[in-house]
């Protein structure tokens, strides 16, 4: 089968490799799509050793069961399904717990970060790791396995904070962003910001209902205060999809005491934290900062459900699997707006 594997650091290429075999407890999916992920990108420039290579990547992956393994059940060929990606050990007080996510035992381990992943035609994964999705489009069932996992997550954390008539302050309205605001819009009755430089993400983000929008720049914050109101008041949630000092920076000049910043996005920024009353603080009082990540299997069928409802649905860019170097070069430049999907 065609697969394209991360051979060695920073190297990704298109190989012909045997097609696996579902062995107990494993299901063989053929692979329908796969998200493209900022992760992906992380693991390729991560420094030898951090990863295994040669490795298939891929962990947004929907597909149709083509082999079930001795043990499964609840699984036949020609189901249809999403994969939780997370692979925790199963046996630590969080994953006992449901929260594969804050495993103690494996760091991010999972289907495309620590085994093969789905960018081929076929994959392995534990039947464990299936969710169904009837007849939904698997272009739009892929994506909702981080890209709309993951801030669903977040907004969950962030739910106490989400009252009718608050603010909530998205910035980055790339891949995950654009779910937020679908998410925001069918669970909570917040108003919502959405922050970009991006002109065409603000056009995104205001068709999927996002009341404001702000162009990021020197001014992001005067901008934000001109809708949210001057200190002390502020954005009640701020979730930031990109994770860069700029906007870390502005995510904490904008939220309110109370409020809540979730810093989702990986690009490296950091947060000053200093537990004084100054002026103007670094953070203000009684907010909070949480780093979220991906999500739980019940959250994901949470996802799903909304998926299937039709009030999710990601913008997705197509590429052939032979194309998949592209589409990470076009995500690494900043040129995809929504998600970049691979359909083998």
């Amino acid at each position: 089968m065609r697969a394209v594997r991360m051979t060695a650091p920073g190297v990704l290429e298109q190989v012909e490799i045997p097609t696996p075999t579902a062995g107990p407890g494993e299901v063989l999916l053929r692979v329908g799509a796969v998200g493209a992920c900022h992760s992906d990108l992380h693991i390729l420039d991560a420094p030898a050793g951090t990863f295994p290579t040669p490795m298939t990547l891929g962990h947004e992956i929907a597909g149709t069961v083509d082999q079930v393994g001795a043990g499964v059940a609840g699984w036949s060929p020609g189901d249809r399904a999403a994969v939780y990606g997370i692979i925790g050990c199963g046996h630590c007080r969080a994953c006992l717990r449901g929260l594969e996510n804050q495993c103690r035992t494996v760091p991010v381990g999972g289907i495309g970060l620590s085994r093969d992943g789905g960018l081929a035609e076929h994959v392995v994964v534990p039947a464990s790791r299936l969710l169904h999705v009837g007849d939904m489009d698997l272009t739009q069932a892929a994506p909702l396995t981080d890209a709309g996992l993951t801030p669903y997550h977040a907004i969950e954390q962030a739910r106490p904070e989400l009252r009718p008539g608050t603010y909530c302050v998205v910035i980055g309205i790339g891949g995950l962003g654009h779910m937020a605001v679908q998410i925001l819009i069918a669970t909570t009755a917040v108003r919502i910001i959405a922050v970009d430089t991006n002109v065409a993400a603000l056009d995104l983000a205001t068709r999927l209902g996002a009341h404001k929008v702000v162009k990021a720049g020197p001014d992001t914050v005067d901008k934000i205060r001109a809708i949210v109101g001057p200190p002390p008041d502020g954005a009640d949630v701020v979730l930031d999809f990109v994770g860069a000092d700029p906007t870390i920076t502005t995510a904490r000049q904008v939220v309110a005491p109370g409020g809540q910043v979730m810093l989702v996005g990986l690009a490296g920024g950091t947060l000053p934290v200093r537990p004084v009353a100054d002026q103007p603080p670094t953070i203000p009082l009684e907010a909070t900062a949480r780093v979220p990540f991906w999500g739980t299997r019940a959250e994901l069928q949470e996802v799903i459900a909304l998926g299937r409802l039709g009030m999710l649905q990601a913008d997705v860019q197509t590429f052939p699997l032979e194309r998949t170097p592209e589409a990470y070069e076009l995500l690494r430049r900043g040129e995809i707006h929504g998600r970049a999907v691979i359909v083998p």
